[in-house]
């Protein structure tokens, strides 16, 4: 991370004198550890956002890659947060702020295509890097932010067809729509009551139909 993107984050990460850390230790990340992707292209990258556009530019963006099936080059925003102290008129109160406020974290394959649709997403103002050209995370980086990097390997993706082996859905089959690598799910249309339903299914349940 470049010294100009470390003291952006220290000069939007300031609280107020009033919030303090529970035992005067570092701030506990709240964030689900995750493994992520997947795709050896895929990396973390930072994009910035207008001052309390963060929620917005993270539903925006999820319904942007839905739209426009990009479920295997996108796969997670997120927004990291972390546990504080908060003392209001002597009263301790634990509260989740933003670490990084003003910011955004997309794990992604970046290409033009999907350069395109992250930059123009409304509210987000650019990725950071010099001259907003999009820098990866290192694994240094990541890993205070409850991040893991390990690889989840499947040999299925979109559009292909799984058989479900186990769980409640055992002995169906379809077609994948969306796969959530920070999940670890793949999801499919089953007949529910005469109506196609999608359903979540963990890439542990299911194993590809060849054809």
């Amino acid at each position: 991370m470049s010294e100009e993107m470390e003291k952006s984050f220290e000069s939007d990460e300031v609280l107020s004198d009033e919030v303090v850390n529970a035992e005067n230790t570092e701030s506990e990340v709240t964030a689900d550890t995750q493994s992520t992707d997947t795709n050896e292209n895929a990396h973390w990258y930072v994009v910035h956002t207008y001052s309390g556009y963060e929620k917005k530019v993270k539903d925006n963006l999820e319904s942007a890659i839905i739209n426009r099936h990009l479920e295997d080059q996108i796969f997670e925003v997120r927004i990291p947060l972390q546990d504080v102290v908060e003392v209001k008129n002597g009263v301790r109160k634990n509260v989740q702020r933003k670490m990084f406020p003003g910011y955004v974290l997309v794990n992604m394959d970046m290409n033009d295509e999907t350069w395109y649709v992250v930059r123009n997403t409304r509210g987000v103002t650019g990725f950071v890097g010099p001259g907003s050209k999009p820098v990866p995370l290192t694994d240094a980086e990541i890993k205070p932010l409850g991040i893991k990097t390990d690889t989840v390997s499947v040999d299925f993706g979109v559009g292909d067809e799984i058989a479900v082996v186990a769980g409640v859905w055992k002995d169906t089959a379809g077609v994948v729509q969306r796969m959530d690598f920070g999940k670890q799910t793949a999801t499919i249309n089953v007949d529910l009551f005469g109506r196609e339903t999608p359903v979540e299914i963990s890439f542990a349940e299911v194993r590809k139909i060849d054809r």
